[in-house]
């Protein structure tokens, strides 16, 4: 791995803290997601499960979490399932974790390699009441496939039909919205990571360079700093492109008088970074283009001071609409009668400024949470409105990473250049 791995510590209090909301005798079991496959013999980079990750820190396949907290046996009460390595696999395809490793990764006693897995899985449900499955439930999450968790699923309640079944789902979205120090930090580094990619970039786009050049700046410099590479897709959207919200082709020539958006950011230790900026193509703002993007600031860091502890998203939503309906009059977008015959359930500043605000930020980009009840010191979110005129050709959005805190809150972008006159310093040097 190319990160610096954080302290087994960390997960001992998280496997704690899931413990902890898991009724009487119960197991719960973790897996590993799938390698997945391209075409012929080709697969995609692996990417582990989140929620496996969070609980034990080990970034390798084919590995399986079993917590019992009340199981007799001690030596049963966390177990990690490991895929066993021998010489072939190491000549072909490298290094994996060996018992000792895991251990000193993970913080757990008890690592078994994957072999053991049906014979002590079988015994600890014997002596449980209930099981905790674990399956994705992201409210935005589309699964089209057949991951590894619903064929365990599938297969656990075939063999084991009188056991009372429970979801991990609720309980790691609770946990995972609040950040311990340690993921703050590496989030600060995947956001301090982000900073350099776009400061490089800064001093390189003009007239002419095209999407995929910049995009390779940044790719360039994310490497350099020992992330695996992009958070996401990244959208490097010159002109009218930007405009569209998923823009992630790439391939157009910038041109002069144009403005560009960048919506790309680092992972780091599988925590993830998501920035937007929008800068001149040419190095200057048009008096246009730097109403709307003041008017986009604007709204960001009046959005910012929003995010306190007590308010839900909904209510935050509302209140960032408000402030963002009195931009779009000030800049003209809007008058008076759009705002009397608007359907309050789309309401008119939707026509420029039609998708949400923030969302959760951690080891997923959209990372998971409580979206119902009110937010709460810990969480960190990102911040990221914007102001999209097609018949202007043009779009500005601009998005900082923050951490709720008891009083104010730690904008873990507050290096990054966002005030215009430092983007024209920068991009004039």
């Amino acid at each position: 791995m190319k990160y610096t791995p954080l302290s087994k510590d960390l997960y001992r209090r998280n496997r704690a803290k899931f413990a902890a909301k898991m009724a009487k005798n119960s197991v719960a079991i973790f897996n590993a997601n799938d390698i997945l496959p391209t075409n012929a013999d080709g697969t995609m980079k692996f990417r582990q499960n989140n929620d496996l990750f969070y609980l034990c820190g080990i970034d390798q396949e084919e590995t399986v979490l079993l917590l019992a907290p009340d199981c007799p046996n001690p030596a049963w009460r966390e177990v990690l399932f490991l895929r066993e390595t021998n010489e072939h696999i190491a000549i072909w395809e490298g290094h994996k974790y060996t018992k000792e490793e895991a251990e000193a990764a993970s913080g757990i006693s008890s690592i078994q390699w994957l072999s053991a897995f049906e014979l002590i899985f079988n015994s600890v449900v014997n002596l449980s009441e209930r099981i905790y499955l674990n399956t994705n439930e992201h409210l935005r999450a589309g699964v089209v496939v057949e991951t590894r968790d619903a064929r365990f699923i599938k297969a656990c309640k075939e063999k084991y039909p009188l056991h009372s079944y429970e979801r991990s789902a609720p309980l790691m979205h609770a946990l995972r919205a609040m950040k311990e120090a340690e993921e703050i930090q590496q989030l600060q580094i995947a956001c301090d990571i982000t900073e350099k990619g776009f400061r490089r970039v800064l001093g390189m786009v003009k007239p002419g360079v095209t999407e995929y050049e910049i995009e390779a700046e940044f790719i360039h410099e994310f490497i350099k700093n020992r992330s695996k590479g992009f958070a996401y897709e990244p959208i490097i959207a010159s002109g009218s492109s930007a405009c569209v919200l998923h823009y992630i082709e790439n391939n157009k020539a910038c041109k002069d008088g144009e403005l560009l958006l960048l919506d790309v950011a680092a992972e780091y230790g599988n925590y993830n970074a998501d920035m937007t900026r929008t800068i001149p193509v040419n190095g200057r703002f048009t008096q246009r283009q730097r109403q709307v993007y003041d008017a986009v600031l604007r709204v960001k860091n009046e959005a910012s001071s929003l995010l306190r502890p007590g308010i839900t998203i909904q209510d935050y939503h509302k209140e960032v609409g408000s402030i963002m309906q009195a931009e779009l009059l000030g800049l003209g977008l809007l008058d008076q009668t759009d705002i009397k015959n608007q359907d309050p359930n789309w309401p008119a500043y939707k026509k420029y400024f039609m998708h949400g605000t923030s969302h959760h930020l951690g080891l997923d980009v959209h990372d998971v949470g409580t979206m119902h009840y009110p937010i709460a010191a810990g969480m960190v979110f990102t911040v990221e409105p914007g102001i999209y005129i097609p018949e202007e050709g043009f779009a500005v959005r601009l998005e900082n990473n923050i951490v709720v805190q008891e009083q104010g809150y730690l904008d873990l972008m507050r290096n990054i250049p966002i005030e215009a006159e430092e983007i024209e310093e920068l991009m004039n040097r």
